[in-house]
């Protein structure tokens, strides 16, 4: 597993790796997460590292710890008990599924004069290829664009760390989002990651995210096989 040698403490990145794996339902709620040596293990760090990340998680509630019975999983969302929101992911995992992603690969792309992402981004912009797996079969799949400034900062966390999460940490700030959707033909190469016939109708999501100066610093695609699973918004009144 590859960490950051010179971002957030060790622990920190374990502990947010150990939670994204949670919100996607990768340790289902009531269940033990891993030991601690098969941990240490997997990151290829120090018990005290890794007991320093389970400590955050107890804190904030997402596990409990017992005396010879291993660390639980109590809580898998990320909401506050003041509210009633949960995402699209959360809601999967309440309903018993997991989410898995896979980093597909990253790029330095150059845009051209006119064109959508040359008016976002300018010039240039880092491209992020990931596929989401729900209980094993490709289920998304999404193209992501940050800023270029990112190029030299270790891309390769995206395999297991939160988008989100990762522009925070490297000093990209988001303010809000905004989403828009239709339904489009499947691209070939898209197409073949989610094991559908070329042209087959997927529902796709544009996002926009924003600092705090109004400028786009995430701009993303992503094509959803519905077929598979329907794409569930729930309203509190």
């Amino acid at each position: 597993m590859n960490l950051s040698r010179n971002k957030r403490p060790l622990y920190v990145q374990i502990k947010n790796i150990l939670k994204d794996r949670i919100l996607h339902g990768q340790y289902p709620l009531e269940t033990n997460i891993p030991p601690e040596p098969r941990l240490e293990e997997e990151f290829g760090v120090s018990k005290i590292t890794i007991r320093g990340a389970i400590k955050e998680l107890v804190q904030e509630g997402y596990l409990e710890t017992s005396s010879g019975r291993g660390t639980k999983v109590i809580r898998n969302t990320s909401t506050t008990k003041r509210s009633t929101w949960k995402s699209f992911t959360e809601l999967l995992v309440e309903e018993g599924h997991a989410m898995q992603k896979k980093l597909l690969g990253t790029a330095f792309v150059r845009h051209e004069p006119g064109s959508e992402l040359h008016r976002l981004f300018g010039g240039e912009s880092v491209k992020v290829e990931r596929l989401y797996l729900l209980d094993g079969a490709p289920y998304i799949h999404y193209t992501h664009y940050v800023p270029a400034k990112l190029e030299k900062a270790d891309l390769s966390v995206l395999a297991e760390q939160s988008l989100y999460g990762f522009l925070e940490e490297n000093d990209v700030v988001l303010t809000r989002f905004r989403d828009a959707f239709a339904v489009s033909a499947a691209p070939a190469g898209i197409a073949e990651q989610l094991n559908l016939a070329e042209g087959a109708p997927l529902l796709k999501r544009l996002r926009y995210a924003y600092d705090e100066a109004g400028a786009v610093v995430e701009y993303s695609e992503g094509y959803y096989n519905t077929a598979l699973q329907h794409y569930v918004v729930n309203y509190d009144v």
